[in-house]
C-alpha cells in the first residue's frame, strides 16, 4: 500500500505548479486535505488533493490540468498527516511546486486576483470582500463536494464556468512583467534555491525567472510571500506564449515557450514535449522523435520543422487541404494568432486560447493507483 500511495503522490506532484502561465486554479492545501467527506477517511489526507485535481480536470474537460497550491507553514508539521505525507509536502515546498507562507491571511485570494484564476474552496471569504470584491463574481469561487461519480466542483456564486485562458489583473500583468530577487539567496522562488539544510537540497530545482510566482503586495510593495522581505526588481521578465497540444479533439497538454527557451515537440524529444503516449501507431511512425521547434523572438512565435516527414501549418485553423502549408526540413514560419501547427492528421499545436473546451469527458485520473476501494470507486 505504501508503494501505491507514493505512486499517487508522484502523479499529483506532476499537476502542481506555481508557474503563472500554466496554473488553472488556486487552492489552500491545508483546507483541501481536510475534506473528509470526499473519502470518509482520516481527519487529514494528502490524497484528497488528487480527488480535487481530478474534479477540476472533469470540470474543464481537459487532461493534465495543474493547480497552484498555497501551503501554510504549519501544515509541514501537521500531526494529522502521516510522516510520509509531511515529508512529501516539504519536498514539494523545497522544489517550488507549491508556495509556502508563514500565515495564510488572504494570499490565496491575492494570487487568484493577480493571475485571474478561480479559487477552489468551501470556506467563506466575507472577511476579504471589501478588499477582494471579485469573490462575488460567477465562477471565481468553486467548491469540491461529493458527487455520484466522484467529487465535483460547484459554484458558490453563478454557474461556475472557468475561462479557457486566465487573464491576470492589471497589477498582475505589471508584476509578471518583471523578474524579482529575494534578499534570502536560498529562496526557492526568487533566489538561488531552497533550504540548504533540507534533505532534498541535492535534488533542488530552482525556479526559472520565466515561471516565477507573483510577489505578494504589502502596503503596495512587492514582497516575498515566504520570507516577508522586500523583493528587488531584477529587470524585465522574458515574454512567454502558452501553447496547447490537441490530439483527436482532446487538449492533452499545455506548455510554455519563452524568449529564453525554445521548445521541441515530437514523439519523444529530449527535454521537450513528448506526445508518444497519446499517439496512434500510424501517428508514431510518421511523427519524428523531435518534430517541430517553437521559438519566441521579439514577440513573434515561430515554428521550425526539424522532422523527417515535414510539418503542416493550418492558417487561421483552417482544415481545408488547399489551405495547408507544408514546411520542409529546417524551414521556419511565423505563426499568426489563430494558426495551428499540424504534425499529423488530428495532431495539432496552437495557442492555448484557440480551444475553449478540452474535449474530454473523463480525463486521466491521478488517483489510478489509489490504495483503497473508497478512492478507486471515484475513478472509473
Amino acid at each position: 500500500m505504501r508503494f501505491e500511495v507514493s505512486k499517487v503522490l508522484d502523479a499529483i506532484e506532476g499537476r502542481l505548479t506555481t508557474d503563472p502561465a500554466l496554473a488553472r486554479a488556486v487552492i489552500d492545501l491545508s483546507e483541501i486535505v481536510r475534506y473528509a467527506d470526499l473519502d470518509g477517511g482520516r481527519p487529514a489526507s494528502l490524497l484528497r488533493l488528487g480527488l480535487v485535481i481530478d474534479a477540476l480536470g472533469r470540470h474543464v474537460a481537459e487532461e493534465n490540468v495543474p493547480v497552484y497550491a498555497i501551503v501554510p507553514r504549519g501544515l509541514l508539521s501537521d500531526a494529522d498527516l502521516t510522516s510520509n505525507e509531511r515529508m512529501v509536502v516539504r519536498r514539494w515546498a523545497d522544489d517550488g511546486v507549491v508556495e509556502v507562507v508563514p500565515q495564510l491571511d488572504d494570499r490565496v485570494l491575492e494570487v487568484a486576483e493577480l493571475l485571474g484564476l478561480p479559487v477552489l474552496t468551501r470556506t467563506r471569504a466575507e472577511q476579504f470582500r471589501d478588499r477582494r470584491p471579485w469573490v462575488e463574481d460567477p465562477g471565481r469561487l468553486l467548491a469540491a463536494v461529493p458527487g455520484a461519480g466522484g467529487p465535483v466542483l460547484v459554484a458558490r456564486v453563478g454557474r461556475g464556468e472557468i475561462p479557457a485562458v486566465a487573464e491576470p489583473s492589471p497589477m498582475g500583468r505589471k508584476l509578471l512583467s518583471r523578474v524579482w530577487g529575494c534578499p534570502d539567496t536560498n529562496c526557492g522562488a526568487y533566489g538561488q534555491g531552497g533550504d540548504p539544510d533540507s534533505p532534498f537540497a541535492d535534488m533542488r530545482k530552482t525556479t526559472s525567472p520565466v515561471s516565477q510566482p507573483p510577489p505578494s503586495l504589502r502596503a503596495g510593495v512587492p514582497t516575498c510571500p515566504r520570507h516577508g522581505t522586500r523583493l528587488r526588481d531584477a529587470g524585465p521578465r522574458p515574454a512567454v506564449e502558452v501553447l496547447s497540444v490537441r490530439i483527436d479533439g482532446v487538449v492533452r497538454k499545455r506548455f510554455v515557450v519563452s524568449t529564453e527557451t525554445p521548445v521541441v515537440v515530437g514523439r519523444a524529444p529530449e527535454g521537450g514535449v513528448m506526445l508518444g503516449q497519446w499517439l496512434t501507431d500510424d501517428a508514431r511512425k510518421w511523427i519524428s522523435r523531435g518534430h517541430v521547434r517553437f521559438a519566441l523572438r521579439s514577440g513573434e512565435l515561430s515554428a521550425q520543422d526539424v522532422s523527417t516527414n515535414g510539418t503542416g501549418i493550418r492558417p487561421n485553423g483552417s482544415l481545408e487541404d488547399d489551405d495547408r502549408i507544408t514546411l520542409g526540413r529546417d524551414e521556419m514560419r511565423a505563426l499568426g494568432p489563430n494558426d495551428m501547427v499540424e504534425l499529423y492528421a488530428q495532431v495539432h499545436v496552437g495557442r492555448a486560447k484557440l480551444w475553449n473546451n478540452g474535449g474530454v469527458t473523463q480525463p486521466h485520473s491521478v488517483m489510478g493507483e489509489a490504495p483503497t476501494m473508497a478512492m478507486r470507486k471515484f475513478n472509473p
